[in-house]
């Protein structure tokens, strides 16, 4: 190898190991990514399934929630409250306190009975006889009666309530606090059957179709009081519940002609000590329930649901709560009403009741 041949191949080795070395170099370095990396996604929790009231178990009952699936009444309030909140709007001279309510306030009640001015939206904090309570049962084997909330024990003399019967009579209320639903075969299900029910009607849905009123009337059933807008009680002054229920009772005379029966029905099931005796010292017996089912939404397998659900938890003095928006109850209603005769009870009205002693 000449001198010349020896220098090349030497540059070209020298060269080789800088190249290697800026490589390691890199290699070495982290990468930067042209975009963050993605979070990974957390899973999504999955749902505890509720034990299904068609079961025939010793399970808890609980009522209705407050933002039901099928209830149209909270859109139907809100918008009454508006139109009558620009009715009843004050000039800039007045004082909202000539209405007895601070401004801002929600409705929502303090321990002395007033409006609060923060609004607060949580009944639950609520302590004493402004706490809130939600109806519910336990059910028991078949053809006994359930188990009730340890509160009822507390109620005294002067807080009128209703929830289970005696002897072989059932006691069918229908609350209509969301959609009519098909009034048509309600009713023709009910006749057919000669069957008295218990109607618990909102207002808005009154006004909405009076007509419907007079028929219930004029078939023999009876109309109880359910307020107006079907509001959660407990979110309300003492001054807004005595109105919901007066402005029911005057709706009720205009549409019949005569004077409501003194039967109640708090809203969801939602009440307190205070409200229980208030609303007993209106002249109103409150009346809750002994057999319901989730009937506020889509029923899995359709008629066959609310049919098992009644005839899995049929005692002696069931007062059961179905509501008329479920399609599934109606369409269920002729075929539970022929079961519940043949089991050999006899369907009520509320006053015809003899409670347990």
């Amino acid at each position: 190898m000449n001198n010349k041949t020896k220098a090349t191949w030497m540059l070209a080795a020298a060269l080789s190991l800088m190249l290697a070395a800026c490589s390691n170099e890199r290699a070495a370095e982290p990468s930067t990514p042209t975009e963050s990396p993605k979070s990974a996604e957390t899973p999504k929790p999955v749902e505890s399934k509720k034990s299904s009231a068609s079961t025939g178990d010793s399970s808890v009952v609980p009522a209705p929630p407050a933002t039901s699936a099928n209830s149209e009444s909270a859109k139907d309030a809100k918008a009454e409250k508006e139109t009558k909140a620009t009715k009843d709007k004050l000039s800039p001279s007045e004082s909202a306190d000539k209405q007895g309510q601070p401004s801002g306030a929600t409705g929502a009640v303090n321990d002395n009975g007033k409006a609060g001015a923060s609004g607060s939206k949580n009944p639950a904090a609520k302590t004493g006889d402004r706490k809130t309570l939600s109806w519910y049962y336990m059910k028991k084997s078949k053809g006994q009666v359930p188990n009730f909330p340890a509160e009822t024990k507390s109620y005294t003399k002067d807080m009128k309530a209703l929830w289970v019967g005696t002897g072989k009579k059932v006691y069918l209320t229908i609350d209509t606090g969301g959609p009519l639903g098909d009034i048509d075969t309600l009713v023709k299900s009910l006749k057919d059957n000669k069957v008295k029910a218990n109607f618990f009607i909102a207002g808005y849905n009154v006004k909405k179709n009076p007509d419907f009123i007079r028929t219930l009337v004029a078939d023999g059933h009876l109309i109880a009081n359910h307020t107006m807008t079907h509001t959660d009680m407990n979110t309300q002054t003492d001054e807004q519940v005595r109105k919901e229920i007066e402005d029911y009772e005057k709706l009720y005379k205009d549409v019949i002609g005569k004077d409501i029966q003194p039967y109640f029905r708090f809203p969801y099931g939602r009440y307190n000590m205070h409200l229980l005796k208030m609303v007993s010292d209106m002249g109103y017996t409150s009346v809750f329930w002994s057999t319901a089912m989730r009937d506020w939404e889509p029923r899995k397998n359709g008629a066959e649901d609310p049919y098992n659900d009644i005839m899995n938890n049929l005692h002696d003095g069931n007062i059961i709560l179905m509501h008329q928006g479920s399609p599934e109850n109606i369409q269920a209603l002729d075929k539970i009403v022929k079961a519940v005769k043949k089991a050999g009870y006899e369907f009520a009205l509320l006053s015809d009741i003899e409670p347990p002693k």
